[in-house]
């Protein structure tokens, strides 16, 4: 309700802006300006008699200097307003002031000049800009006033005085006929102001309100013009575009880029957005829609994938070419479509999964057991050899098992995180043997700790998060040398730890950096996700498992494009992925140093 209230206000100042609401004080200008050069023609008037003709009485000199006064100071002091019901002072030194020095003009008889047509002027000041009470009053104020001159003309022994009375009649006929029809014809032009008002500002909340849907959507929309240049693109489309949408918008004074979100930009300013002018230019001359997959290539060198529907946005429906048709690209990232797809799907096999997984887990158990005996009574290097591959799977199978079951359970309650000492040297000791077991001695690379900490976190638990953690950096890093890194910050000194304190006040962070390609965007807003994977062998559960165990200790877990350590001796700030987690801890502060596994 209130951001509807809002867009009602900010709507009617922009309708008041642009001059629509300017009717009745434009209007109140130019009466305002009528009346003053009609006041001071008639101080040049009385002046000239005064020089060249007959001498006017005093009382009109004077007459018209106060009324060239008036007139300016109400110029100057008064508001335009429109009087309804009530009475309004304003109108005595308007209308009232007008009639009254017209009708004293009149009655002096100043030389031979006739000022009967001056009336027209309080007539159409009240019919166009009061109600039509005042104008007719007005008018017939002015009648009353001709036909008294008239009756004054005869009682003094003029002649003709029957078509003196005749031409009072007349003109009071025609002042109150031009007192009607203007009022009518501004009462028109006031209705059509306001419905014109209304409509308009209907219109624009409409607008605004379609622009926080179109901005609040999760497909990119984009709005392109013959000439390639972007007029609209929301946040969704600019995200996918990558980073070098934020060149459209403008430089502060630290020399950071501002991202303007209504700002447009060319999209050939860059080869990489080729397929989306393609298919652009080819909807506005070919005018109809395609749908294709194109794929983006960002700076950082990730590609994005994207599934394009094009519709024509046309002025008219002649079928010709036009300079205002637009081509709208509405923009789906195809890893997010092929995410939800796979999660609707995995949640209507949620609970098979998990009676499927139960009824695995005996015959593997027996498989297995099994295994091991045969084991025992094979002596042949090519029979150890098939047990060991057996063994491995029914493990890794044994694994997938109970990721499954995890997943699918009742989380219990977070119970209290048990304090876990010397938690460095125990993070490095599952380094070495995670090492060991796979081989990659030389690929990793370890902190040499001096004092430890105590974390409050379980130690099996802390050893399933970071054994996966390096699983996955050893899946994507390169075969070089110091490829994955461990990183361990220790808090800050501290005596004592309450549950009552923010784990970022007191907390060891631990980071495992791997030189692996950056990941897409696509998949980082779904790495922590269950059953997502880039890989069609991984079940997706990995993270996922990892999550829920660090939010069980209130730790957190995350990922983020960094550098290398600065001071590595080996390839000093190249980038990187790094997943780090930080955990509640209670420890001095600590120094490490980088050293060979």
């Amino acid at each position: 309700m209130n951001q509807a209230q809002s867009l009602w206000t900010e709507s009617t100042h922009a309708f008041t802006a642009t001059g629509v609401e300017e009717g009745l004080p434009r209007l109140w200008r130019g009466f305002m300006a009528a009346r003053i050069v009609v006041a001071t023609v008639l101080l040049l008037l009385m002046v000239f008699f005064q020089i060249m003709g007959p001498t006017p009485p005093a009382l009109a000199l004077f007459m018209s200097i106060g009324y060239l006064a008036l007139t300016w100071w109400v110029r100057l002091a008064g508001k335009p307003r429109r009087p309804v019901q009530q009475f309004d002072p304003q109108w005595l030194v308007t209308v009232g002031a007008d009639v009254l020095v017209f009708s004293t003009l009149l009655y002096l008889q100043v030389g031979s000049m006739n000022f009967t047509p001056l009336f027209a002027l309080p007539v159409l000041l009240a019919a166009v800009l009061g109600p039509l009470l005042l104008a007719l009053g007005t008018a017939a104020t002015a009648t009353v006033v001709l036909l008294a001159e008239a009756w004054q003309f005869s009682i003094l022994g003029g002649n003709d005085v029957t078509t003196r009375y005749l031409q009072a009649a007349i003109t009071g006929t025609g002042l109150f006929a031009v007192a009607y029809l203007a009022n009518q014809l501004a009462v028109r032009l006031a209705r059509q102001e306001r419905i014109a008002r209304s409509s308009y500002m209907a219109a624009r909340v409409q607008t605004q309100v379609n622009q926080l849907v179109i901005d609040s959507l999760g497909d990119g929309i984009l709005v392109v013009d013959a000439s390639g240049v972007v007029r609209t693109a929301n946040p969704a489309a600019r995200a996918m575009l990558g980073p070098r949408t934020q060149s459209a918008g403008s430089y502060d004074s630290t020399a950071q880029i501002v991202l303007l979100p209504h700002t447009s930009f060319d999209l050939t300013a860059y080869p990489a957005w080729r397929p989306l002018l393609d298919l652009a230019n080819r909807t506005l001359v070919n005018l109809r829609p395609y749908e294709r997959e194109v794929s983006i290539v960002d700076t950082a060198g990730a590609t994005q994938r994207l599934q394009v529907r094009t519709q024509l946005a046309m002025a008219s429906h002649s079928g010709m070419h036009d300079a205002d048709t637009m081509c709208v690209l509405f923009l789906e990232d195809l890893r997010e479509m092929e995410a939800r797809l796979r999660t609707d799907k995995l949640a209507a096999m949620g609970r098979m999964s998990a009676a499927v997984a139960h009824e695995i887990r005996n015959p593997l158990s027996a498989i297995t057991q099994a295994n091991a005996l045969l084991a025992e009574e094979l002596t042949s290097p090519a029979h150890q050899k098939l047990t060991s591959m057996v063994q491995h799977n029914a493990k890794r199978l044994a694994r997938i098992v109970d990721d499954v079951l995890d997943v699918s359970r009742a989380k219990p309650l977070a119970a209290p995180s048990q304090h876990l000492p010397e938690a460095e040297q125990m993070i490095l000791s599952i380094c070495r043997d995670w090492a060991a077991q796979n081989g990659c001695g030389e690929q990793l690379r370890l902190p040499f700790s001096k004092i430890s900490s105590t974390v409050l976190f379980e130690e099996d638990h802390l050893r399933r998060v970071l054994v996966n953690l390096l699983d996955n950096a050893l899946r994507y890093a390169s075969k070089s040398p110091a490829a994955i890194e461990v990183f361990i910050q220790s808090p800050q000194a501290q005596d004592s730890y309450s549950e009552s304190d923010p784990p970022e006040a007191t907390s060891l962070r631990l980071a495992v950096w791997s030189d692996a390609p950056p990941i897409e965007q696509g998949v980082q807003r779904h790495l922590f996700e269950p059953f997502f994977s880039s890989e069609s062998r991984s079940s997706g559960l990995g993270l996922y498992i990892c999550r829920e165990l660090c939010e069980r200790h209130g730790a957190v877990i995350g990922y983020q494009r960094s550098a290398r350590a600065e001071h590595s001796d080996v390839g000093a700030g190249q980038a990187g992925n790094e997943f780090f987690v930080q955990i509640k801890a209670v420890s001095s502060r600590v120094s490490f140093e980088f050293v060979p596994l």
